[in-house]
């Protein structure tokens, strides 16, 4: 898989996990660590994705 491609996953995977939150943060019985997962998840694929386009620059 080339790098763009692989950014291009990246960056869909975030996004669903945004709609995810969006979903669960709607519900009276969203759980905290439910939320906090989902948080979790989408800070690490930001960090990957900055890592990945920090390192096609150079």
């Amino acid at each position: 898989m080339s790098i763009d491609a692989h950014l291009a996953s990246l960056e869909k995977k975030h996004g669903e996990l945004e709609d995810e939150l969006r979903t669960v943060l709607g519900q009276p019985s969203a759980h905290d660590q439910t939320i906090v997962d989902i948080k979790r998840r989408k800070l690490r694929l930001k960090d990957e994705i900055s890592r990945l386009k920090s390192d096609t620059r150079h």
